[in-house]
């Protein structure tokens, strides 16, 4: 799902030498327009026709790209299950297991899309920690009424998405022990078959704060999470 860290975690994949991960390839809706289109713009990949920055002029062991389930992943399931297992693709699914912690980061990149504080120019992932403390200013306002609901949506997508891909060669990976824990990436790259190498990422998180100071209407998200399943949500990750 957006904001889940995805970005974060691919740089780390293509700081290895034998690893490409051309990006979010189904974000332009005309390669997912149906699942023709879909199986054909996989085979570029795995045909090795697609060329991007990631792309290495070394041997590549795993070449691949980031799919968010938003973007024809799910409801085309059955015949990607198929092709996966046909080719033998990997999948490593990557989630956020703070929910509320990905909803802030949503809605301040919503707003930083609309305000563009940084010199006019929207960045999704920032590089320095000047940029990343401009971008932590913002505190959005959560609408309450509709926060339980798209949590358990969020959640429940997580869910099926698993489910759908079970049969499948993958690997389940969370944001958070990631970000505490980088031996996690040599796990990776044992799943991925790979020489193991240090990886590394230039990008500097943006929302370091707890989420008191990052939510505007705090004591109304409170109020609204404590006796349910989300109550954990509101502590640190």
């Amino acid at each position: 799902m957006q904001r889940s860290g995805s970005g974060w975690f691919e740089t780390f994949l293509n700081s290895h030498i034998n690893i490409s991960s051309n990006g979010e390839i189904f974000s332009v809706p005309k390669r997912r327009e149906n699942v023709s289109t879909i199986l054909n713009t996989m085979d570029k990949v795995y045909n090795l026709d697609w060329f991007t920055s990631a792309s290495k002029n070394e041997c590549n062991a795993a070449v691949g790209f980031k799919w968010m389930l938003n973007q024809g992943l799910m409801e085309n399931h059955k015949e990607i299950v198929e092709y996966f297992q046909h080719r033998r693709v990997s999948v490593i699914f990557l989630f956020r297991r703070n929910l509320l912690r990905r909803m802030v980061s949503v809605l301040a990149n919503s707003f930083d899309k609309d305000t563009k504080p940084l010199n006019g120019t929207h960045k999704s992932h920032t590089h320095s920690s000047l940029e990343a403390e401009i971008l932590a200013k913002y505190r959005p306002r959560i609408n309450t009424t509709s926060l339980i609901p798209e949590l358990r949506r969020a959640e429940e997508t997580s869910a099926k998405a698993i489910e759908y891909f079970k049969n499948t060669h993958h690997i389940v990976l969370y944001y958070e022990d990631l970000d505490k824990n980088r031996t996690k990436l040599k796990e990776v790259q044992e799943f991925l078959r790979v020489p193991y190498r240090d990886l590394y990422s230039h990008q500097v998180k943006i929302h370091t704060a707890p989420l008191s100071e990052q939510i505007e209407n705090w004591n109304e998200v409170q109020k609204t999470l404590e006796g349910t399943p989300y109550q954990s949500f509101l502590l640190s990750d």
